[in-house]
């Protein structure tokens, strides 16, 4: 760690920080995730922590965030990642209150091609929402933290992730797989739609319930034609608690969901490589994130 001059801190939780950074022989900038030695053994997650290591290694995609490499020294295990100026996806969502249409469309793709990647080497994220979706300095989605992934070969049990995003099947603690991403992916394109997650409630325990009613009800102006039918359609198709008719977990997969109706659009060979203009221009200054 000592190769690099750290900066300021980008983000703190419960094991660590995130701070800016640059290599100081090659001045290359990036993000040093420091997480505390004493913490991960105190909570015995040592296994989590180098199961998000081992997957960001093998995840090398345009819209997830690249780990560079990694190290270590007496009190912290220190991940060197990619660096996206862009700031937090959240941040312009509630600056903007909601996302057209045609906004949203464009970033759930970018998410949806990450999670088609993620998905083929048997991997499930387990934590989509705002406030873990990046920006890069030209706009366009990199998905961060990998805290809760988990490399699988049958269902697992464990109780993760931010409660507005939990498929009903992990509250219910029936043993889960990829299809809780595809709810997750719903509840993005409702949230970015309404400016609020669709089972929203002031405790986690509301929000359980609300989510296994299964009651899914669109604001005002989903209803006066400023929101299409196929895109109310492909939420509600995507937050369906039946697995056996939850789009995107069918026989047809993923596809099912590129093929769907309100993607209808979209050239998904140009999203995999960039070639749409992003509806957010973020402001980048590098610098500023070395004042101390």
């Amino acid at each position: 760690i000592e190769e690099f001059e750290l900066g300021r801190v980008l983000g703190t939780g419960s094991f660590g920080r995130v701070q800016v950074a640059h290599h100081k022989a090659n001045k290359q900038v990036c993000a040093v995730k420091s997480l505390s030695k004493a913490s991960i053994v105190k909570t015995k997650q040592a296994c989590e922590h180098s199961f998000q290591k081992n997957i960001l290694q093998r995840l090398d995609f345009p819209y997830i965030v690249n780990l560079l490499g990694y190290c270590q020294d007496d009190r912290c295990v220190h991940l060197v990642m990619e660096y996206v100026c862009g700031g937090e996806f959240f941040t312009y969502l509630r600056h903007t209150g909601r996302f057209d249409e045609a906004t949203s469309r464009f970033y759930a793709s970018q998410v949806l091609l990450a999670f088609e990647h993620i998905h083929g080497m048997d991997i499930i994220y387990r934590d989509l929402k705002p406030e873990n979706l990046l920006l890069d300095e030209k706009g366009n989605i990199k998905i961060a933290d990998f805290g809760f992934a988990k490399q699988i070969d049958r269902r697992t049990y464990t109780l993760c992730g931010t409660p507005d995003y939990l498929a009903p099947e992990i509250i219910l603690n029936k043993g889960h797989g990829k299809p809780v991403d595809w709810w997750a992916f719903g509840v993005l394109i409702y949230e970015m739609l309404a400016g609020y997650p669709p089972f929203y409630d002031d405790d986690a325990i509301g929000t359980y319930q609300k989510i296994l009613a299964g009651k899914l009800q669109f604001p005002g102006h989903f209803s006066r034609r400023q929101i299409s039918c196929s895109a109310k359609d492909l939420v509600r198709r995507l937050l369906t608690a039946d697995l056996t008719k939850r789009i995107g977990c069918l026989k047809d997969g993923v596809d099912e969901i590129k093929n769907h109706s309100w993607f209808a659009n979209v050239k998904w060979d140009n999203v995999l490589a960039k070639k749409d203009t992003p509806p957010i221009r973020p402001k980048v200054a590098v610098c500023v994130y070395f004042l101390i």
